[in-house]
């Protein structure tokens, strides 16, 4: 296995992480309801996707 022979400076480690960033979540338009809906997943407020229409995709909150 690898090891550093060296020390990684602060500004070394610090400038290699910060590109690690969150990328937004890419939304279109639900073709049925015209809501916004992430891509390739049933749409939330009506649920469907393509030709099907799914009863579990709308939101339910958890009973406990």
């Amino acid at each position: 296995m690898a090891v550093p022979k060296r020390k990684m400076s602060r500004s070394n480690t610090r400038s290699r992480r910060a590109n690690w960033k969150a990328a937004p979540v890419a939304l279109t338009v639900c073709p049925w309801c015209q809501s916004p809906a992430q891509a390739h997943r049933a749409c939330p407020s009506c649920g469907n996707y393509g030709e099907r229409h799914y009863d579990v995709a709308e939101r339910t909150e958890h009973q406990n």
